[in-house]
């Protein structure tokens, strides 16, 4: 094996490409079309190609981190494994053995005593274009971990992201705000998954401000409020300046759950940085509070906050169904509790479990975890949530263990980013589209990056 000193890296070439993907994925729609998800897709495969190529011509060192993180490598491969083998036709009887529900649609649907085998998914189009994306996502975690090998570029990837956001930001509220009324949806179709968008982009640019912070004791408030004085007229004033763009334009797409989930993410995760840190210096506490505060009182006051929480407080049976589908979609997990119908089968085995009890023809059930389940069942559910959860242990590991500044920064950006998407999830189908879901495997590669890189002084 080669050592990671033995050879020096050379993915400069290959990182640029990497930094401009993180930027592109949410510009065509969220990357929520055909075409597009095959371009990300692409775009992926031939940058991990690129750096195998170089690793097995011996130009490129084997990442140590890549053993640190095997536990969630291994859950990653076997969901692989696992999603792909719902496309392998089974004989009828050993189908027949691990779906029944399955197995009887199969035979319904072909000619008599003409089956004699079939797949675990009833949808092996869809469950194929479900595990390209799958594959695409967990080769764009391993990469983030090969690449993200020094700080400069971790901060660089760090900065494409807060850059992506503000950007989406400024285009999704100069709309908004020319057309009264509007919500801001920037390049999405949906203004909730641009919320979730900006969410994890506001809990990267949350974690680099706190990086940045002096962990320096001021021994009087004289010397407090002039390292504040500096701070101000510094670069990091810009970032601040950014992130109360993004507050602002996340306000701006009434979005319930998406704004929801940001303070609430906020909140849980300044208090669990707050309580290991060994000793919280007063530039954090005031930022976190400021962050709250100046974002929520003053901005969301002048921007819609108000009319926020008119639809939280409006929202009811009546008004929503998505309870009902969630319903119909647990029903749905009861014919396919072990294996599901197949990953992206939903659109197509739903409609026989809603028939008239919704008002319009759903193709996700607005609860990744209730479409999930359906679809993979209780081993690919398992599989899912194994890694969110190894990850989500990763970043608050770091948070105790680490007393670097950048880590603890990048810890605390995917503790909130995992805690945000988790809570939005529940309501929503985030994790179905693309954009979102590639930024939410870069999150989870911070986790394990802030737990267990190297610190450089």
């Amino acid at each position: 094996m080669v050592s990671a000193r033995a050879k020096p890296d050379s993915s400069a070439w290959i990182f640029v490409p990497y930094l401009a993907l993180i930027v592109w994925a949410p510009i065509p729609l969220g990357s929520n079309r055909a075409w597009a998800w095959a371009l990300l897709a692409l775009w992926v495969l031939l940058l991990a190609l690129g750096w195998l190529a170089g690793f097995i011509l011996g130009r490129r060192a084997y990442p140590a981190i890549l053993r640190e993180a095997w536990p969630m490598l291994l859950c990653g491969f076997l969901w692989l494994g696992y999603v792909w083998l719902q496309l392998l036709p089974l004989p009828i009887g050993i189908l027949k053995f691990l779906s029944p529900q399955a197995a009887r649609l199969h035979i319904a649907a072909a000619a008599p005593a003409a089956l004699g085998a079939a797949p675990l998914t009833l949808d092996a189009y869809a469950t194929m274009e479900a595990a390209c994306k799958s594959t695409a996502y967990v080769v764009f975690f391993a990469l983030s971990l090969i690449l993200l090998n020094e700080r400069k570029r971790i901060r660089y990837a760090a900065y494409a992201l807060v850059a992506s956001g503000v950007s989406q930001a400024l285009y999704g509220a100069l709309i908004a705000l020319q057309n009264p009324g509007q919500p801001a949806s920037g390049t999405f179709v949906n203004r909730n998954h641009y919320a979730a968008y900006l969410t994890m982009c506001l809990s990267v640019g949350i974690g680099v401000l706190i990086a940045s912070l002096s962990g320096e004791k001021h021994r009087s408030w004289g010397l407090f409020f002039r390292s504040l004085m500096q701070w101000i007229i510094s670069p990091k004033m810009a970032l601040r300046l950014g992130l109360v763009v993004m507050v602002i334009a996340l306000v701006l797409t009434r979005s319930r759950m998406g704004n929801s989930s940001f303070f609430i993410s906020l909140l849980a995760t300044g208090v669990i940085g707050l309580l290991l840190a060994q000793r919280a210096t007063r530039s954090m506490v005031i930022l976190l509070v400021s962050l709250v505060a100046i974002d929520v009182f003053i901005v969301g006051t002048y921007f819609g906050t108000q009319r926020v929480i008119e639809r939280i407080a409006q929202t009811n049976v009546e008004t929503e169904d998505r309870g009902a589908v969630a319903g119909y979609a647990l029903a749905m997990w009861k014919d396919y509790p072990v294996f599901g119908s197949g990953l992206g089968s939903f659109p197509l085995v739903f409609p026989r479990y809603s028939a008239a009890g919704t008002a319009v023809s759903y193709t996700h059930a607005h609860d990744d975890y209730v479409e999930f389940a359906a679809e993979v069942g209780v081993l690919g559910l398992s599989l899912l949530g194994l890694m969110v959860l190894m990850s989500f242990a990763a970043a608050l590991r770091a948070q105790y263990l680490r007393r670097d500044p950048l880590m603890r920064g990048l810890s605390f950006a995917a503790m909130m980013g995992i805690l945000a998407l988790m809570i939005h999830s529940a309501v929503d189908f985030n994790l179905q589209i693309p954009a979102n879901a590639l930024t939410f495997m870069l999150l989870l590669a911070f986790a394990w990056i802030s737990r267990y890189h190297e610190s450089i002084p």
